[in-house]
């Protein structure tokens, strides 16, 4: 696979972004029901571009990371959360999730927060696994919180300092 760079997202990536974000719905992440048409559009009011950090190779969409302020209070406004993280089937295990973390890391610190956070469901291992090896730490546990698949998951909490 060639290598991939990471990039702010644009406007003209939507089309992109949707079909991935359809193609990766899983319930390892999702709390939501599996996509279905008419499909809503990737970006809206509460989603824009300029929230979305994409990973690309040759042209193609190998994955996001969407980083948004987690209330909008002042007084929360030095964190940052991560409100969406997927990455292509075909490119996991390639580095290009820990790139997308890493430059979100980076983002957040430019953008002036003093803190990063993120939800993963406790089932979901592998991003548990790259959360805690890019210095996330479990912050909170809502056991039970998500009914997803017929069972009901823990809604795990991790944060770090930057």
């Amino acid at each position: 696979m060639p290598e991939c760079h990471i990039r702010s997202a644009q406007t003209d990536d939507e089309d992109g972004l949707a079909v991935l974000d359809r193609a990766t719905w899983s319930t390892l992440h999702a709390v939501t029901p599996p996509p279905q048409p008419p499909y809503q559009p990737f970006f809206d009011e509460r989603h824009c571009p300029e929230q979305f950090l994409v990973a690309e190779a040759e042209g193609r969409l190998l994955g996001y990371v969407r980083l948004a302020p987690p209330t909008p209070l002042a007084s929360n406004a030095h964190v940052l959360s991560i409100q969406g993280f997927t990455v292509a089937e075909e490119a996991r295990g390639r580095g290009v999730g820990r790139a997308l973390i890493r430059a979100a890391v980076a983002a957040a610190r430019g953008r002036g927060a003093r803190r990063l956070t993120l939800r993963v469901l406790g089932h979901n291992t592998p991003a548990r696994r790259l959360y805690e090896s890019e210095g996330f730490a479990v912050e909170g546990v809502l056991p039970g919180e998500f009914l997803v698949g017929g069972a009901y998951v823990d809604d795990v909490c991790m944060g770090r300092t930057l």
